[in-house]
């Protein structure tokens, strides 16, 4: 087993893996991941059995630090279908050799969570926890079997309902402007909540979009001819996440962001099996946004954990 660092000219031979791995997803491949490159100092890793290719690792570094890209959800080992768990465990105690001998004091890991693998792929965790590493971080996210939902409740029923005789229209967004018009909406509703802001601009997030167009989209509802509300999702093979979701005053006395999620949800082809509303917690997840997390439930979800797991080395 030989780890080597990513640099451009493997650019090609990393994406060509990214697009057969088992836990593969689109924010993974490098025109997805470089678009921040000025804030982050990458350290990406490609693990190799003798020439064959056999696991990618998204990171960066910071003061000692190897992250699993703090410019990405989660991403840990990215798999082959063919690799084993021996294999796995191998890479895990190569990669604490590694980062040994170049002088990294801590390793931070977050994984993909279950609902985002093609093949069941958790064997990063078990050679996590034979290497020593121990969970520092458990979030919170809701999710939804679109297969088989819990029950809506009834207050979200009415709001859609609501949504509908009042006209308001949902359409699917596909110019700058309209992405620079609904993070106007998305920044104002964080600022005003929150007292912060979105992690993309719109300029970013329309790029973003301009490069994954199929993976990336935006739908927002209208009322009045004025957009009230909306909704950016990434789309994976099996599951799609809501990204960023927003409305103002008007829409969430209408419930038109409750109508962007239905029509969303009811377009959805068969081989999608998730959506995944994403985290309601803070600080790593010892603060649960209780009513945040109930609009989200009252949909149908319930919650899947991302995990973060740490290891000084």
């Amino acid at each position: 087993m030989r780890i080597v660092r990513y640099s451009e000219e493997r650019k090609g031979e990393w994406d060509a893996f990214v697009r057969k791995a088992k836990n593969s997803l689109f924010m993974f491949c490098r025109d997805y991941m470089d678009y921040h490159s000025d804030r982050f100092r990458d350290h990406s890793l490609l693990f190799y059995e003798e020439e064959e290719l056999m696991a990618l690792l998204p990171a960066n570094e910071a003061e000692g630090v190897l992250y699993s890209h703090q410019g990405l959800t989660f991403g840990g080992l990215i798999m082959g279908t063919e690799i084993r768990q021996y294999r796995v465990l191998e890479c895990m105690e190569q990669l604490c050799a590694y980062l040994r001998d170049r002088g990294f004091k801590r390793l931070v890991y977050k994984c993909i969570p279950h609902i985002y693998h093609s093949q069941p792929a958790e064997e990063d965790r078990y050679a996590l926890f034979r290497c020593g590493a121990g969970q520092s971080e458990i979030t919170a996210s809701t999710v939804i079997k679109l297969s088989d939902p819990c029950k809506r409740t009834k207050g979200r029923k009415a709001q859609i309902s609501r949504a509908r005789r009042e006209g308001v229209s949902v359409r699917l967004l596909e110019t700058p402007e309209d992405y620079r018009r609904f993070m106007e909406l998305e920044d104002g509703v964080l600022e005003e909540r929150h007292n912060t802001h979105a992690v993309h601009s719109s300029g970013e997030l329309w790029l973003l979009h301009s490069r994954f167009s199929e993976e990336i989209r935006l739908y927002g509802a209208f009322y009045e001819e004025k957009l009230i509300a909306g909704c950016v999702i990434f789309c994976y093979p099996l599951l799609v996440h809501t990204q960023y979701m927003a409305a103002d005053d008007t829409a969430r006395q209408l419930g038109a962001l409750d109508l962007v999620i239905d029509s969303i949800i009811s377009g959805l082809p068969e081989s999608v099996q998730w959506l995944d509303f994403g985290i309601s917690t803070e600080e790593g997840g010892r603060i649960l946004n209780e009513g945040l997390i109930a609009q989200k439930e009252s949909f149908g979800g319930r919650t899947d954990i991302y995990e973060k797991w740490e290891l000084v080395l």
